[in-house]
């Protein structure tokens, strides 16, 4: 039924689903789940030249980790050409549209002599004029013709957006433009509104960069006779220097986001508040918070800035509120991919050692860094061996605390906290000149995890076996 709020998400499969892409697909999702309504993915597939099904792959995989699940689809343009065509024959047989059939030579002759008299390049109609007789000739010339849409050349059309308000284009400016090229594939212009109309689509929630498009598809519409959707144009996405998003801000797919070690629930946090706001202050949203206040009145015109330092935080945030059963699930990937063999390693462990990394993790990658020590051989930072090792007392703190470990009865962080802080007061130290030897000497460096929980993680046998072998390096004059 008409009433149902129905939208879609239509990418163009020429590359990665960018930023600006799964901003765009999560308000329209938002927005039907919201109203209770249908969210469709539409593939615009009909740049044959550009379009790929890897990238197809890639959007659907994209979408599906964002936890953007569509209620129709995934349609392709190209498995539905004949409607285009039918709609095509319709605006020729009514006088709304005509056959071009102008060379690149001819428009680029064209557009130059505009641009000498100073006047705005567009299509002069010059087919539409042509008898018969010059359309036979052209056509047993073998000229492919385009079919270009007869744009009224006077008044306004108006937009009536539901962020911008009303915005009005002058027809004049407007040119006839290609409908369907000359291989019969349709235009973006001409194929979207079919496919809207189609697909019984009510709301159209695009960026801003689609709003010039705009009248000539609502001139398409009224050619038709067909009702048109309800517009919001979203505002463009900057990055932190205002300058127009791009790969040097990190703008690259959501694909290389997941790659990097961010949450699904973070990015769609994020998204949501590129552009969107419920208040000034809150900026931590679940899924479900985020579909019950989401509403286009809450979105703004001025252009939204894509911080990446932000989405880290929100990400650590986002780390350290997740289980640490369900972060185990997605750290284990990353640890596989880095070549760390899980296959004997005890699920409870990984509970604990992700219970004591998250603190410290941004991306779900840091805990490659973090962890490496209890997974491979331990390698030392050779300044961490001048500044830490080669003291004064560390030979002998190694030493002392190598034996109070042996003795501690459960090797638990806790007790051996106790057993270290013992070995300082002992031997008339400061607990950091105890710590860092001990720290040195099992992890290869300065700064780790907490000292007493590695120790714990590491086990017994190996954090003693280290510590032996870091004592050779404390006496080393190599």
């Amino acid at each position: 039924m008409r009433n149902e709020v129905r939208v879609r998400f239509a990418p163009s499969p020429t590359g990665y689903l960018h930023i600006g892409g799964a901003r765009t697909a999560l308000f329209n999702w938002l927005f039907a789940r919201r109203r209770g309504g249908k969210f469709i993915l539409r593939i615009e597939d009909t740049d044959r030249t550009r379009s790929t099904e890897e990238a197809i792959a890639q959007i659907i995989d994209s979408m599906s980790w964002l936890g953007l699940d569509w209620d129709e689809g995934p349609f392709r343009q190209t498995d539905h050409l004949e409607k285009y065509a039918k709609a095509a024959d319709r605006l020729l047989g009514e006088g709304k549209a005509y056959r071009c059939y102008c060379t690149t030579e001819e428009l680029d002759a064209m557009r130059k002599a505009q641009l000498e008299r100073k006047e705005t390049p567009m299509y002069d109609r010059r087919c539409s004029r042509l008898t018969e007789e010059e359309r036979r000739r052209c056509e047993q010339e073998g000229r492919p013709p385009v079919i270009r849409f007869y744009l009224p050349d006077e008044g306004e059309t108006v937009v009536h957006d539901h962020i911008r308000g009303d915005v009005s284009f002058e027809n004049r400016h407007l040119d006839d433009f290609i409908m369907v090229r000359g291989d019969g594939i349709p235009t973006y212009n001409f194929a979207v509104v079919v496919d809207d109309h189609d697909m019984k689509v009510t709301h159209v929630i695009r960026g801003e960069d689609h709003l010039s498009n705009t009248p000539r598809q609502i001139q398409v519409y009224r050619a038709l006779g067909w009702k048109e959707p309800e517009y919001a144009h979203l505002p463009m996405i900057l990055g932190p220097d205002k300058a127009k998003l791009s790969k040097r801000h990190g703008a690259v797919g959501v694909e290389s986001y997941r790659n990097q070690g961010f949450l699904p629930e973070s990015m769609v946090n994020y998204l949501a508040l590129l552009g969107w706001s419920w208040d000034e202050k809150t900026t931590i949203f679940s899924k479900d918070e985020l579909i019950e206040k989401f509403s286009l009145e809450r979105v703004g015109k001025t252009a939204a800035v894509f911080d990446v330092v932000k989405l880290k935080w929100m990400n650590g945030y986002y780390i350290r509120e997740i289980s640490p059963a369900m972060l185990v699930d997605r750290v284990v990937p990353f640890l596989e991919r880095a070549g760390y063999d899980l296959s004997k390693v005890d699920r409870t462990w990984l509970e604990k050692l992700v219970s004591v990394a998250r603190e410290r993790m941004e991306l779900l990658t840091d805990i490659i860094g973090l962890s490496d020590f209890l997974f491979t051989a331990v390698k030392y930072d050779p300044e961490a061996i001048d500044k830490v090792l080669r003291t004064d007392n560390a030979f002998d703190v190694l030493g002392r605390g190598r034996i109070v470990l042996l003795e501690v009865a459960e090797f638990k962080h806790d007790e051996i906290e106790q057993a270290l802080r013992g070995v300082a007061e002992e031997m008339g130290l400061k607990a950091k000149q105890v710590f860092q030897p001990v720290r040195v000497a099992v992890t290869g460096r300065t700064v780790s995890l907490p000292l007493f929980e590695s120790l714990e993680l590491l086990g017994r046998e190996r954090a003693i076996d280290r510590i032996a072998k870091a004592r050779q390096l404390a006496v080393s004059t190599d």
